[in-house]
């Protein structure tokens, strides 16, 4: 009986330590609010051009679009009749455009210095239901502590052994 009551003690231990320590930085950046920056040129004039479709690739009129950089607004615009809109006076950098409840991130260039891969326009796919494939509730409060999984794991290994120990005593004949 010993034993189970060890393994007991160590598994709150770590349960508790578990909880009391940050996130595994592995699943911590999984849940990062950013998706990868596309690259898109600048016209000759520094404009950054772009246009707001809906999910069936529909453009979206009369929508107010946002242009950030660093965390900050640096530009207001709204789309025309075919969804287009423009933004002027912009130098290399990553910006974000927010539109309609659709926001995407942009690594802009001057025409000259962009990478052949670059697109020539920003696309903003507005309304989107965006699901990312975060461990949520109960479960991803669990899972997203590493020691609570090394306890788990300690758990599952431990729990029999002590379970096997303790019968081989109560079998084993007393000793004349």
């Amino acid at each position: 009986m010993r034993a189970n009551s060890c393994v007991s003690r160590v598994l709150v231990i770590l349960l508790v330590l578990g909880f009391c320590l940050p996130k595994s930085p592995i699943l911590a950046a999984g849940t990062a609010n950013q998706l990868a920056p596309r690259d898109v040129a600048l016209t000759k004039d520094g404009i950054l051009l772009g246009q707001v479709v809906d999910a069936q690739g529909v453009p979206q009129r009369e929508v107010p679009v946002t242009l950030m950089h660093n965390g900050r607004v640096v530009g207001n615009a709204k789309t025309n009749e075919q969804g287009y809109f423009a933004f002027k006076g912009l130098k290399g950098g990553v910006y974000q455009v927010a539109a309609a409840n659709g926001v995407a991130s942009y690594r802009v260039w001057q025409p000259n210095l962009a990478p052949p891969g670059a697109g020539q326009g920003a696309l903003v796919v507005a309304n989107q239901d965006l699901t990312r494939g975060q461990i949520g509730g109960c479960l991803g409060m669990f899972l997203s502590r590493p020691l609570v999984v090394a306890g788990v794991v300690a758990a599952a290994i431990a729990i029999p052994v002590a379970i096997a120990v303790s019968e081989e005593e109560e079998e084993a004949p007393a000793t004349p």
